[in-house]
């Protein structure tokens, strides 16, 4: 069985590093491209910014149209009666009432192509919770162990293990061990498992944790003579909140999957838990990842795991769990997946929310910081770009080349636009205007147009942030009461933060990510800071 795992720094070969630094490169070439074009020939970067401006607006409708779309969509599911569901799914009838129009079409999808022994039935279906944490407080974690025990789902046949770090010290450890003697009656089973520190090959991150701590599942899994392929892994980090109705939505969808080994599902991350307590920026940044989240829920083909997801114990002990050499294992571990079965995996949506913390810790400049470092990580994302064309290209598989080909240029250009699109939509129509301006004293046509077309597309762009602020005003929790009135209305006076927020924590962190990975100066895993409100 070939190795997928991702090579360690003095292994990785000159084509290895290639692919590492190419987002980098084309970031600073695609960055500068309005400067050195204005220099060559004003018109053909003005030709330039004008079609990236049009590729962007015809993007940003889509967009908001399935923002819009995904939020009524999440609303629906978490009204359904899942339970009801799933004892329809269980005798292959669709009796339930009020069930959506497609729950028949999967009854009959169900009878007629899983068929026995291959079938899983509701009943059959344990779920595993495993919630990693490394120095986070006691306030932090208990209201996510609680979520999961007030589940509309039976607890019962679920387990949950809090994986926790050895650095953290000792008062990491009574914190799990609390938590468990008072919530860990409720479950299957239930229990702590220490991360021993130092692991030798490991960067500090998730991946190790909850490797380590799933290695502990399956041998419990063994014990108790349970098959693999009924349990499903949830990872939670130490703020995640699944809704009530995610065990129950979950499980009717893995059950009506036709080859459940080859997929895994996603959620819809929703960065809401103290969105009142968390300052503006950051307010704006954790809402536009929420409706971001909102939009590739509906768009399964670049769908890939974030942040909590989950797949089979089946699945994960085929691939050796997660990786245990990058910070963004989540991410990775699709195509850790993907390649492991040669293409055949998918990642198929779960439309109801698992709610998130938006950064705050107990300083205002502390959390800007903390928010870049946040976005960072996830940009370091690109990383993937290089093991991507390492496994598919580079390596000998049974993948048809076109399928790669595809699924590469997807994740290069959805890096590529994450570092630059804000930067150049912002800023790049002024650019050939004074370039021109400056060489010639006259000013062209096209440079003249460029910054007034522009402005008009980012008036026509204002009706997206407004179908925006709709979504994310409807998306609230309940206000706390320690806040008055006007807390609302700075809720909607905080998008003025929008430009400077796309600039510093979209591009600037994505451009740092990639600049890091280009020189070959890998970035460590720094936790994300969480304070709690009283």
């Amino acid at each position: 069985m070939r190795s997928i795992e991702i090579p360690q720094p003095e292994e990785k070969s000159s084509a290895y590093r290639f692919f590492e630094i190419l987002p980098g490169v084309l970031t600073w070439l695609i960055l500068t491209a309005p400067v050195w074009l204005s220099l060559i020939s004003p018109k053909l970067a003005a030709y330039f910014i004008m079609s990236f401006l049009l590729l962007w607006f015809s993007r940003a409708i889509g967009i908001n149209i399935r923002s819009y779309q995904g939020w009524r969509t999440m609303n629906e599911h978490k009204k359904i009666n899942w339970p009801s569901l799933n004892h329809d799914l269980e005798i292959l009838a669709p009796l339930s009432h009020d069930a959506p129009r497609w729950h028949e079409q999967n009854i009959k999808r169900v009878s007629a192509h899983i068929l026995p022994p291959k079938r899983i039935k509701p009943s059959d279906v344990y779920h595993a919770v495993i919630i990693c944490f490394w120095n986070e407080s006691y306030e932090v974690l208990e209201p996510t162990v609680k979520s999961v025990v007030d589940a509309n789902y039976d607890s019962k046949k679920m387990i949950l293990i809090l994986a926790y770090e050895q650095r953290g010290g000792p008062e990491v450890q009574a914190t799990a061990e609390t938590l468990i003697k008072k919530y860990g009656k409720h479950f299957y089973q239930a229990g702590t498992v220490m991360h021993p520190w130092p692991m030798i090959g490991e960067v500090i991150g998730k991946g190790g944790n909850a490797t380590f701590a799933a290695r502990h599942l399956q041998k419990f899994l063994a014990r108790k003579n349970i098959d693999p392929l009924d349990v499903l892994v949830t990872t939670l980090d130490a703020d995640n909140r699944p809704d009530k109705e995610y065990f129950g939505a979950l499980t009717y969808t893995y059950c009506s999957t036709e080859e459940p080994l080859y997929a895994s599902y996603q959620p819809i991350p929703m960065f809401l838990n103290n969105i009142w307590d968390a300052p503006a920026p950051m307010r704006v940044i954790a809402t536009g990842n929420s409706l971001w989240n909102l939009v590739l829920s509906l768009r399964p083909h670049l769908l890939r795991n974030f942040s909590s997801h989950a797949q089979p114990m089946a699945a994960l002990i085929d691939t050796d769990f997660w990786s245990t050499r990058t910070i963004v294992e989540d991410g990775h571990q699709f195509w850790r997946t993907w390649f492991r079965y040669d293409g055949r995996h998918d990642v198929y949506p779960i439309y109801v929310p698992i709610y998130q913390d938006a950064v705050l810790t107990d300083k205002y400049i502390k959390t800007l910081k903390a928010q870049f470092i946040q976005v960072r990580r996830w940009a370091w994302g690109a990383s993937d770009i290089a093991y991507v064309a390492y496994q598919g290209f580079l390596k000998k598989n049974k993948i048809p080349k076109w399928k790669v080909m595809s699924k590469f240029f997807r994740l290069l250009e959805g890096h590529l636009s994450w570092s630059t699109a804000p930067l150049i939509l912002l800023l790049s129509a002024l650019i050939p205007f004074f370039l021109y301006n400056a060489a010639s004293g006259q000013v062209g046509y096209l440079a003249n147009q460029l910054p007034q077309l522009a402005s008009r597309l980012q008036t026509v762009a204002m009706v997206g942030i407004l179908t925006s602020l709709f979504i994310s005003m409807k998306s609230l929790p309940p206000k706390p009461e320690r806040y008055k009135r006007r807390r609302s209305f700075w809720m909607l006076v905080q998008w003025v933060y929008l430009p400077l927020t796309s600039i510093i924590y979209s591009s600037c962190a994505a451009i740092y990510a990639q600049t890091r990975l280009m020189f070959g100066w890998y970035l460590g895993f720094i936790v994300t800071e969480k304070a709690v409100k009283k």
